[in-house]
């Protein structure tokens, strides 16, 4: 894991962090409607999406005189790349574990 990587999973180690992802699924959004979706004040958003900008999961673009939130897809591209090195070798380790020691080798 990277850096890079750490600080994603850093982010999104918090759970309304998380929620916001999930809320940006749809498309990019201003702050102020992704407030309206949360029980916590739209300078807490703020902070939230900082956190989230910071670590590359979110970008933001002036929109008029607001700025919207979206995903930035590298990123995830990223972290899939993370979790399938994972996958990968946890398969691989299940898969010894299950079919044991083959005909001729040593334990």
């Amino acid at each position: 894991m990277n850096s890079y990587q750490e600080a994603q999973l850093d982010a999104l180690g918090d759970s309304t962090r998380r929620a916001i992802v999930n809320q940006l699924l749809t498309g990019p959004m201003p702050v102020g409607k992704l407030a309206e979706r949360f029980p916590i004040s739209r300078p807490a958003i703020s902070q939230h999406l900082r956190v989230l900008k910071e670590a590359g999961l979110v970008l933001d673009e002036a929109s008029g005189t607001r700025r919207l939130y979206g995903l930035n897809p590298r990123a995830f591209a990223s972290l899939r790349e993370y979790f399938d090195e994972f996958w990968n070798q946890a398969l691989a380790a299940f898969k010894s574990t299950v079919e044991g020691p083959q005909p001729g080798e040593e334990e």
